[in-house]
């Protein structure tokens, strides 16, 4: 069985759970331990304690351990790759390509432990000295969802230990074994004891107690937009620092102007890549009148001629489903679809020994329909007319949400308009919203994120606090 890691010593949980293939449910990875309150607890004293010895450790020290981890992880990258497949059920070429995006960010972390940069400012007053400068948060909680099981730990967690905090990690209860495979190389990297734990479990559990433990100073989660409203209250009742990144009902708007050769490709992508289990994922395609037909005879063709299957195949272009129950979500959507007056094409289940689905799109849609309003997280995506570029900005601001979006066209002027307008904290034009950079903000608005950007520079606004320091040298 895979153990929970508490003050460097790997521990044996209150229970269990077997990890289960979503493509082959006789497929079983492992058995891994499921934590307590109590471990959390014994995971916060641990870090509160190891948390001095690391913020002062040099920054070399920290630089040297990511350095190592990312090196781990490349070596490793084709064994991980196909344990992420089988875990969370994306092909083996996505999941390869997530493993060296972890490698990647803790590669560029390894370099901003040595870059962590204050300011000194002029005093208004003579002889005194200003001094602004960063310090670690603390002792932080991380809590990762299961639809990236090894990139989005390690952009929570290279970033937290880089600026000196220690850790404790929270994984999925769908996919632990990409975050266990994680600690391992932290370990044989040669991470000291206490400085990053791992607790395994149900996050009504495990996330509730890392929520309310008093040792934890910071709270960075990525998940459903319902539990992330709960953490923020929580967070706020302790005065805790709350980092939320959760989801989104993203739109990419496709104008007459728009070449379909790029156009296409990008959207099937957008939809339907990692079997649109992606935050960033689009679900609203927006599309003006005069290339509606067009679009939708070229989108339907070319997601009707995806090869739904087994994750390790290579000819597969989409994997199944995260879950039995995230499919029968999945299902009640397209049901729901007809019944609010789409057309609806594709969608059905597939039987097998997996949880598969084909991908689905929902015509003569418009944007007051559930299946418009609401994430479904899953091969879904509906199609709504418009009439011109000032009715598709409408209607792709008309949500809840704020993650991402995008626009196919060839003129500039709207590019450049939608890059202004839209209300996403994230735009695209020509490029599948699914799909951004590690050294660059990540993040959204309104209801698809709360607090600081993750990634990037960016990141330090979370994981530091500003101390300004004044000196009289009269």
């Amino acid at each position: 069985m895979k153990r929970n890691l508490i003050n460097g010593v790997w521990r044996d949980g209150a229970d269990s759970q077997a990890n289960i293939s979503p493509a082959n449910i006789h497929d079983v990875i492992g058995h891994y331990a499921r934590g307590s309150a109590a471990d959390v607890a014994e995971a916060a004293a641990a870090a509160r304690k190891a948390a001095v010895g690391w913020a002062e450790a040099t920054p070399q020290v920290r630089s040297d351990l990511l350095a190592r981890t990312a090196r781990s992880l490349n070596d490793r990258l084709d064994a991980i790759g196909s344990v992420l497949a089988r875990e969370e059920g994306k092909t083996l070429i996505e999941a390869k390509a997530e493993v060296a995006r972890a490698a990647q960010i803790f590669s560029y972390f390894s370099g901003e432990a040595l870059r962590l940069t204050g300011d000194s400012i002029a005093s208004v007053r003579p002889n005194v000295d200003i001094a602004v400068t960063r310090e670690p948060l603390g002792v932080v909680g991380l809590i990762t969802p299961w639809n990236f099981p090894i990139a989005i730990p390690a952009w929570k967690i290279a970033p937290a230990l880089a600026y000196g905090n220690t850790v404790i990690l929270k994984p999925a209860d769908l996919t632990p074994a990409c975050a266990h495979i994680l600690a391992e190389i932290l370990v044989e990297a040669g991470c000291p004891a206490g400085v990053f734990n791992l607790v395994m479990g149900r996050g009504s559990e495990i996330g509730s107690a890392l929520t309310d433990t008093a040792d934890v100073d910071g709270i960075s989660f990525t998940g459903s937009s319902a539990i992330g409203r709960g953490i923020a209250v929580r967070c706020a009742e302790r005065l805790v620092r709350v980092q939320l990144e959760m989801g989104g009902k993203n739109p990419t708007i496709v104008m007459d102007d728009a070449d379909l050769d790029v156009t296409v490709p990008a959207c099937i992508n957008s939809a339907f890549y990692s079997t649109g289990q992606r935050c960033t994922a689009t679900s609203r395609f927006i599309v003006h009148a005069a290339i509606h037909d067009a679009f939708v005879e070229r989108m339907c063709s070319e997601m009707q001629a995806l090869v739904v299957g087994d994750p390790l195949d290579a000819a597969t272009q989409m994997g199944p489903v995260v879950s039995e129950r995230q499919l029968q979500a999945n299902l009640g959507y397209v049901g729901l679809a007809a019944r609010e007056g789409c057309e609806v094409i594709g969608g059905e289940s597939e039987p097998s020994n997996g949880w598969f689905q084909r991908p689905a799109m929902f015509l003569n849609a418009n944007n007051d329909m559930r299946v418009t309003r609401e994430e479904i997280f899953g091969p879904c995506a509906a199609v709504i007319r418009v009439a011109d570029f000032d009715e598709a900005i409408a209607v792709a601001n008309d949500t809840e949400f704020g993650l991402a979006a995008g626009i196919c066209t060839t003129s500039l002027r709207h590019a450049r308009a939608f890059q202004r307008q839209s209300s996403a904290g994230m735009v695209m034009t020509n490029l599948p919203t699914a799909g951004v950079d590690y050294h660059v903000p990540f993040g959204g608005r309104r209801a698809s994120s709360y607090g600081t950007r993750e990634q990037g520079q960016y990141a330090r606004e979370f994981y530091t606090e500003v101390k300004t320091s004044y000196c009289y040298a009269g």
